[in-house]
């Protein structure tokens, strides 16, 4: 019996905190029923599949597990929960697997940065009120006595939440994270009489935070709204009422209205009408789309001029834009090595830097003769504040997240940011022939009469022996001709296999065909040297001339391949099942170092693997094919790439990219943009640990007091997140 799955998704207001995120995942991942789980911390959302049918119950526990593990964020249910039976759910666990292996992070940066506009007029009004009455203990000549209860009311008004949520935290057995590391150090200061540090810290430490969270909110909000396509609603058409709905509630064979200047919120066929559509959401092209009747137009275009009926072929949960706005969403539940590596890091990090620092406080006092106690805790203290890895933790998710909306901006879907990072290291790219880098469409390339004959002749001629043929060829010609052919003016069509055609045509035998039906008939003529399909002409007998019939290749097939040499790739490859000598003209052509000719779907895939046993451990083989017979070569590389050609279904299943405009070129952009994003990221990790490790050294020594410390943590933290916010406006240049 199939088991149905069910896909819901949660958004959490409030869920400022990557550490929060990997807390609340771990929890939910262990309620019985969840089939899989991923808390996005870059957009908020906790996305899970729950299996059979208790589906509000395993909702409710699940929701009961946010509120324990983290009591202030706010669950919003949201509306887009797909249903598939377990067959049919193979797509979605493509797109996002769960690698739960690798959420290693302990509990060590804790942020609940939970300002929304509300909470941060709260804490403004909090943190003056808190300078005040500390300024005030600070400024007049007071007792003793009044002085530390002023400081201690000070305190608490400015940071009481953080020594609250600290003790919460330590009841529930996580110890090391970002409140206590806040709270030993501030109550620290109090309990070797630096009152007025005390209070200072707490206060730049909570004015960091807010920066802090206001920038990772900006950072959200622009990458939202890259892919802000979501349309907001159809215009449905019943009988001659027109009524404006959710796009949810519209099913297949329902007429909608989409006027200029509206999104097209579901996929269709255009009925009525015609118009310019604006497709760069989706591809980034900025070219509009002429569309007229007939024609298949996406959820996400924008029309531009005139008004459209358009009949509705896909419910919106199977949706371009629906499936984009999924792959998207689910991209960074894919976890690149460097994140791994970060919350590895930091897992084993903030322990040794705690053992550390209760060493500093406690040796050199009892070693040294003339050392004071307190002096050595408040150097350990500083010590604990500098060592929070929230830099790290926060801004490289966003980095990567934002390297993602950069690529979905300029036409290119990836899939994680794992597969971001391998485009880093790739050295061999693999292409196959047809429909990627030629367009996969035969088109008349060369008319050659002789014997007196002209070029129009010649085609007509041929047009009308081609007329009953269905083969691609034969279509070719018939487009080349492009006029009405009248079936009059035909007699006694013969069509002779694997030769061509006899046929009379205005009272003349017409022959057409190969250069076996030519020497069949004993006509007299040269075999000429073109590359591609060619299609001899005779007339009574007398040969007439040949036409040369070829795929076109695409226009940016040549640049893709230039460009990616010049981003370091170390050799590019082209298979095809196509003849060797037209495998190679195209090869060279376009520049391409080898060509593999006259494949089977089959032994593309050996091909690849002969380059993976020569290629190095660290180098990364990339495959472009168009997704349709390349399901097997996409699944085999390490990075496969599909020609998406919005919207085929089994490319976007089987690859871990997808271009969405057809074009080989949008690789190196894809690439470029892979490259500028590892550069930012690295930026922000080499950054954020030279200065901890220069503020460690100078507060064991006992130079840096508690507020470069503080420093050191929040302010390293807000220029990381801005700095990983320029991820967002990499522009591909590649020429």
């Amino acid at each position: 019996m199939e088991q149905s799955i069910s896909k819901q998704k949660l958004i959490l207001e409030g869920l400022d905190c990557a550490n929060c995120a990997l807390k609340i995942e771990q929890g939910v991942q262990k309620i019985d029923g969840v089939a899989a789980c991923s808390v996005n911390f870059a957009n908020k959302t906790l996305t899970m599949e729950i299996s059979g049918a208790r589906t509000e119950e395993i909702l409710e526990q699940t929701k009961q597990k946010i509120r324990k593990l983290e009591p202030d964020i706010r669950i919003v249910e949201s509306h887009s929960h797909l249903k598939h039976k377990q067959g049919q759910h193979q797509e979605h666990n493509h797109a996002h697997p769960h690698d739960h292996g690798d959420h290693e992070a302990g509990d060590e940066h804790g942020h609940s940065h939970d300002h929304g506009a509300k909470n941060t007029k709260v804490m403004i009004i909090r943190l003056i009120a808190g300078l005040a009455i500390g300024a005030a203990a600070f400024a007049f000549a007071l007792s003793r006595e009044l002085e530390l209860i002023l400081f201690v009311v000070s305190y608490l008004i400015v940071g009481g939440d953080i020594v609250l949520k600290a003790l919460k935290n330590i009841v529930r057995g996580q110890v090391f994270d970002e409140y206590f590391l806040m709270s030993i150090a501030t109550v620290g200061a109090f309990v070797i009489g630096e009152y007025p540090e005390g209070v200072a810290v707490m206060l730049f430490y909570q004015i960091g935070e807010l920066f802090q969270s206001i920038a990772v909110n900006r950072s959200r909000k622009s990458i939202s709204a890259l892919m802000d396509i979501r349309p907001g609603f159809a215009n449905l058409k019943i009988n001659d009422e027109i009524k404006r709905v959710n796009p949810d509630e519209v099913q297949i064979g329902d007429l909608i209205i989409v006027r200029p200047g509206e999104k097209v919120p579901l996929d269709g066929k255009v009925i009525e009408g015609n118009s310019a559509m604006d497709t760069s959401a989706l591809t980034g092209e900025s070219v509009p789309r002429e569309v007229t009747v007939g024609e298949e137009v996406l959820s996400g275009f924008i029309n531009k001029n005139g008004v459209l009926t358009i009949e509705v072929t896909k419910v919106f949960g199977e949706s371009t834009v629906a499936k984009i706005l999924d792959l998207v969403e689910n991209a960074s539940s894919k976890k690149a090595p460097t994140e791994n590596f970060i919350t590895k890091f930091a897992r084993y990090y903030t322990p040794v830097v705690v053992i550390v620092a209760a060493l500093l406080a406690v040796v050199p006092p009892l070693l040294f003769s003339g050392e004071t106690f307190s002096e050595w805790v408040y150097r350990a203290l500083v010590f604990l504040v500098i060592s929070c890895p929230c830099a790290l933790v926060v801004s490289i998710p966003l980095g990567f997240f934002g390297g993602i909306g950069a690529s979905s901006k300029n036409g290119i879907l990836v899939k994680g940011s794992n597969y971001l990072e391998a485009l880093n290291d790739v050295k061999y790219v693999v292409f196959d022939k047809t429909g990627t880098l030629t367009k996969g469409a035969f088109k008349v390339n060369g008319i050659h009469p002789q014997n007196g004959w002209t070029k129009q002749q010649l085609l007509r001629h041929a047009a009308f022996a081609e007329m009953h043929s269905t083969h691609p060829i034969a279509e070719s010609i018939r487009e080349a001709f492009g006029e009405e052919l009248n079936e009059a003016l035909l007699a006694n069509y013969n069509e002779i296999s694997g030769h061509g055609i006899q046929v009379m045509f205005e009272g003349k035998e017409v022959l057409a065909g190969n250069a076996k039906l030519m020497q069949r008939e004993n006509i007299d003529f040269s075999a000429p040297s073109e590359l591609g399909t060619i299609v001899h002409i005779a007339v009574d007998k007398q040969y007439a001339g040949y036409l040369v019939i070829a795929d076109e290749v695409k226009e940016d097939s040549a640049q893709a391949i230039s460009s990616l040499k010049r981003l370091g790739v170390k050799k590019t490859v082209m298979l095809t099942g196509d003849i060797k000598a037209v495998g190679e003209a195209v090869g060279k052509q376009l520049g391409v170092d080898e060509v593999r000719a006259e494949l089977l779907p089959q032994h593309k895939v050996e091909e690849l693997e002969k380059l993976d046993r020569r290629k190095g451990s660290k180098e990364k083989i990339v495959f472009v094919g168009d997704g349709i017979n390349d399901t097997p070569v996409l699944a085999r590389a390490d990075v496969g790439v599909a020609m998406g050609g919005l919207g085929s279904d089994a490319a976007i299943e089987a690859a871990d990219i997808v271009i969405m405009t057809d074009e080989p070129s949008k690789l190196s952009s894809a690439i470029y943009i892979a490259k500028k994003t590892r550069r930012i990221v690295w930026q922000n990790i080499v950054f954020a640990l030279l200065v901890k490790a220069v503020f460690l050294l100078l507060g064991a020594f006992g130079i840096a007091t508690m507020w470069e410390a503080v420093f050191s943590d929040v302010g390293v933290t807000l220029l990381a997140v801005l700095n990983a916010m320029r991820v967002l406006k990499i522009r591909p240049n590649l020429n």
